[in-house]
């Protein structure tokens, strides 16, 4: 008995000066998700944490669904609408954590994810460490996800990551990564100026803050696919568009910071090229900027390539009417699947499975690609 008693003070002490893990989790008219959202960050077996949900000025029941999850460990804030970063922001600046676990609030974590990534803290000295996990996307049914590795998916330096990232077209979702408090802190704030793509800028400055980039593929994360929805989607939108562009300078700013060798330069250029395609041909300004930026690291962009069916329609009634058609076909497409996928988990009962558990781990299969299918799949999302 004394022993038994023993033991169990010895676990409360460990626990009580474990490192403490902020989960933030930004909401805006999310009630559709918010709950399993929220089930999936309370299950989370790293015991010490704190959940804060900030809701960004939401219309619907998002509010209403999160205070039911409302305790010691879980608190939920109202604020104006100001934008996905802004209430980030905010968030963070509620949080006590020693490292901080970005949540949107239609993705979900494996029930283990967190305590994965703080095995690997706990043998790394640096607090400037940055860690990194797998992910899967779905729409509805997370127990059909597939994880797709790509050329993130290790250790690496943070210029290696960030190379790879801007020359293949790859990228890291955000609730795959965990970060320490010192490395958020010296990233800075997100920047509420991008309407699009302002994780990938945000964690280019805590990439450039951070000595190392470690992968702990045990830690799994689960993004949830909206489509013409999502944020990053940019579409016909002249704001996401000009966000995209200051994102990309602000990309080859800092990534040039580090190195400025031929190697970043041919990078960079490579990124430039890679999003040319969605500046055509609504906005020749963007275009024109890109390319006198390329030219500036000797190299030169080639008009972007389209779909024999885009060439017809473009001939025949103009570029602009014919994006504008494509735009349209990629909705239609994105509302039939969404509906379809969201037909087939009513049918398998995935409303009766709740919290993700390691069952799910079984059923999911896992694939590899090359780091071109990664990046098609990338530019083809947004």
């Amino acid at each position: 008995m004394l022993t038994d008693l023993k033991s169990d003070q010895e676990a409360e002490n460990s626990e009580s000066t474990s490192p403490l893990v902020s989960i933030l989790i930004p909401a805006y008219n999310a009630e559709e998700w918010i709950a399993e959202t929220l089930r999936s960050a309370v299950a989370q077996t790293w015991q010490r944490k704190e959940i804060i949900v900030v809701d960004d000025g939401s219309t619907d029941r998002t509010v209403a669904i999160a205070r039911k999850f409302e305790s010691e460990q879980v608190r939920v804030v109202v604020d104006d609408h100001r934008g996905a970063a802004a209430t980030r922001n905010k968030a963070f600046s509620l949080s006590h954590g020693d490292y901080i676990q970005y949540l949107d609030a239609d993705d979900l974590l494996a029930p283990d994810k967190i305590e994965r990534q703080m095995e690997a803290v706990q043998q790394t000295s640096s607090k400037r460490t940055l860690y990194s996990g797998s992910w899967a996307e779905f729409v509805y049914r997370h127990y059909r996800s597939k994880f797709v590795s790509s050329a993130l998916w290790c250790d690496l330096s943070p210029i290696d990551w960030l190379l790879r990232k801007m020359q293949l077209g790859v990228f890291m979702q955000t609730g795959v990564w965990l970060v320490s408090r010192e490395l958020a802190e010296a990233a800075g704030p997100w920047d509420t100026r991008l309407l699009g793509d302002d994780d990938g800028e945000y964690f280019c400055r805590v990439l450039l803050a951070s000595d190392a980039v470690k992968f702990v593929p045990e830690s799994k994360a689960y993004y949830r696919r909206s489509g013409v929805n999502c944020l990053s989607y940019i579409g016909l939108s002249d704001s996401k568009m000009e966000a995209q562009m200051c994102s990309m300078r602000l990309h080859i700013q800092y990534v040039r910071s580090l190195e400025d060798s031929q190697r970043v330069k041919d990078a960079c250029i490579r990124y430039l090229q890679n999003w040319l395609q969605f500046f055509y041909p609504n906005r020749p300004d963007l275009i024109k900027e890109a390319q006198k930026i390329a030219a500036s690291l000797g190299g030169r962009l080639v008009s972007p390539e389209q779909s024999w069916k885009f060439a017809i329609v473009a001939n025949l009634f103009g570029a602009t009417r014919a994006k504008r058609a494509k735009a349209s076909m990629v909705r239609f497409r994105w509302s039939f699947s969404q509906m379809w996928e969201k037909t087939l988990y009513r049918l398998e009962g995935g409303e009766t499975r709740g919290v993700l558990g390691s069952e799910d781990f079984s059923s999911s299969q896992k694939g590899t690609a090359g780091p071109n299918e990664s990046g098609q799949r990338l530019m083809t999302h947004q």
